[in-house]
């Protein structure tokens, strides 16, 4: 065998970096941030409204799927931080569940855990005292110094969407308010918060 016939491979081409650039581009393609809690007393104006969003279409996918009557999820759920706090945490576990990239049993895992999370729900819905067609703000038990909690009258809601979209757009805006208090309470010179 000769020098001749001895061939020296060529040298391999580095393979591609997948990931283009710092923000996560898969040759282009924007990867999906994978799920995470939602934190409702951090979010953004912005992030708050599209959460309310995503969490309404979620709610009503649940309960019309699983046939899911007043006393588990009420119309005015999201009139109750105890109620959006539990659905919520819940649409994340289903998220995580049905993941593409989750093993097979971690939907199994979501349907144990929505069996116990239906209890609870249960159980907020019977002491927050909201009802297929009213609702009234969740009773507060007052400790011992603290003024008394006002008195707590059932209000009648005759539509549910109309009442949804207010309430978000309501709290769109107290966000938002208070988004821009936090900003004009920063020196224009420093962006720092001024000493107290």
């Amino acid at each position: 065998m000769t020098d001749h016939d001895q061939t020296t491979p060529e040298p391999a081409e580095p393979e591609p970096d997948l990931l283009d650039d710092e923000d996560g581009d898969l040759d282009g393609a924007l990867l999906p941030e994978p799920p995470h809690p939602i934190n409702w007393n951090l979010l953004t104006a912005d992030d708050l409204e599209q959460e309310w969003l995503a969490l309404n279409q979620w709610v009503d996918w649940l309960r019309h799927t699983y046939g899911l009557p007043a006393s588990v999820i009420p119309p005015f759920w999201h009139r109750h931080s105890e109620l959006v706090w539990e659905l919520s945490a819940l649409h994340l576990h289903w998220l995580c569940a049905y993941d593409p990239e989750q093993n097979g049993s971690a939907p199994l895992g979501w349907h144990r855990d929505f069996a116990d999370a239906r209890g609870r729900l249960r159980d907020w819905v019977a002491t927050c005292g909201t009802r297929l067609d009213r609702d009234r703000p969740t009773r507060q038990t007052t400790w011992p110094g603290e003024r008394p909690a006002a008195p707590v009258e059932d209000t009648i809601i005759t539509d549910r969407d109309a009442d949804f979209v207010q309430w978000v757009l309501d709290d769109v805006a107290a966000r938002r308010q208070a988004e821009d208090d936090f900003y004009a309470s920063l020196d224009a010179h420093t962006g720092e918060l001024p000493d107290r």
